[in-house]
């Protein structure tokens, strides 16, 4: 999007505010599909953590994609968004076995990730189909916090543990259907994803009635100028020859399963924000915004290097300015970076903001949420109100002390 169709809708729908580029949306999800179009079977789950809103739900299952769930909440959203059962898997790490069961009434897959669970679910509930995460051991991820496959992570069965696995499937009868995993986020070594893939082949070959093999996703997008991505169309290539070779080997057809979030809405969404004060001190120009990390923690939690952009100036000399927020604490966006000049009243633009920005935004500071906006057709859509004090009342009893 260019920046005067940006700036035009901070006109029109007030700021801080989120917006989503459909366009870049159907384009990520359309190069994932087609680094794979010689796969039969391929189904895309949107890992719907990444962002939640309804209309983006919509959109993504109007291009055929399934939605990836960690919560009954996030299934109970799915299913509003117009996603059938057989649509939706529920991929949950440390959750109550009545939610496991709840969320199984409602006919949707089922992944389980811990042998306890497997063998009370599967004692309880041998016919209902069971997908099985597995940890493969293996170290992926940009960061600490989103690297999941490693021999400390608290997700997956630990691929040591499959002969006890086994021996809880014998047991119970229960139906296996699926095998998964989730190295972790922002891979950017290709070979080190199919290394993983390769065990995933050698735990499936245990399991004589699969339907699908889930490889999660994580693939890398690119946060600044020169940033490293994953080569989407080099591991379609690569992947694809290693389990159409598979499918042969285990004798029957199975579906290739993805879970993409950022890799489809975080290059689409943009975090727009007014200046509200340009502040000069003995060493640093900071300019303030009418936002902090209640709207986008990224930066302060992962480290995030967002672009930033002054939309409201985009040709002007370029200066270096650090950006913070209005959290009483340290609430830095970026530290001395170039921008072009900012004054007060500019609006500025952080890029990449469409995955794990709005849907970890909170009310810190009783602090209100912003309006998020859909571009689709040349025009911008409201798809989420800007939140007002009795949001935040809503819930709260005033006891009368």
């Amino acid at each position: 999007m260019q920046p005067k169709e940006l700036l035009a809708l901070a006109q029109e729908f007030g700021n801080p505010l989120y917006v989503y580029d459909a366009a870049k949306i159907e384009h990520q999800y359309n190069r994932l599909t087609a680094a794979f179009s010689k796969v039969e079977k391929l189904r895309i789950n949107y890992a719907m953590k990444a962002l939640s809103n309804v209309s983006i739900l919509k959109l993504l299952k109007n291009m055929g994609s399934g939605v990836d769930t960690v919560s009954y909440q996030e299934v109970q959203l799915a299913l509003h968004a117009g996603f059938t059962p057989d649509k939706i898997i529920f991929t949950p790490n440390g959750v109550s076995f009545e939610e496991i069961e709840a969320v199984a009434q409602l006919g949707v897959q089922i992944n389980i990730d811990n042998l306890s669970v497997l063998e009370h679910f599967g004692t309880k509930h041998p016919t209902i189909p069971v997908c099985i995460r597995i940890n493969p051991h293996v170290m992926a991820g940009g960061n600490e916090n989103i690297s999941v496959g490693h021999i400390d992570s608290k997700f997956g069965i630990s691929i040591y543990q499959i002969p006890h696995l086994l021996r809880i499937v014998e047991n119970t009868k229960m139906h296996i259907n699926g095998i998964h995993m989730h190295t972790g986020s922002d891979i950017l070594d290709i070979e080190v994803f199919l290394y993983a893939a390769e065990i995933l082949f050698d735990v499936a070959k245990n399991f004589k009635n699969l339907e699908f093999l889930d490889f999660g996703s994580g693939f890398k997008v690119p946060y600044k100028k020169g940033d490293i991505e994953t080569n989407i169309e080099e591991l379609g290539k690569k992947l694809t020859k290693r389990f159409l070779a598979f499918e042969k080997e285990y004798g029957r057809e199975l579906t290739l399963a993805f879970e993409p979030g950022k890799f489809l809405v975080s290059e689409a969404g943009y975090f727009l924000a007014k200046v509200n004060v340009v502040k000069q001190t003995t060493s640093t120009v900071f300019a303030g915004i009418d936002s902090g990390f209640n709207h986008l923690i990224r930066p302060m939690f992962y480290g995030a290097q967002h672009s930033i952009e002054n939309i409201s100036n985009p040709k002007g000399k370029e200066r270096f300015y650090t950006v913070v927020g209005y959290i009483c604490e340290t609430d830095t966006f970026a530290n001395n970076r170039r921008i072009a000049e900012i004054n007060e009243g500019d609006t500025l633009c952080f890029k990449n903001a469409g995955a794990y920005c709005f849907s970890m935004s909170s009310n810190y500071n009783s602090r209100l949420k912003p309006a998020e906006v859909l571009y689709k057709d040349g025009k911008g859509h409201l798809i989420r109100e800007r939140e007002t004090i009795d949001d935040i009342l809503k819930n709260q009893l005033l006891l009368d002390i």
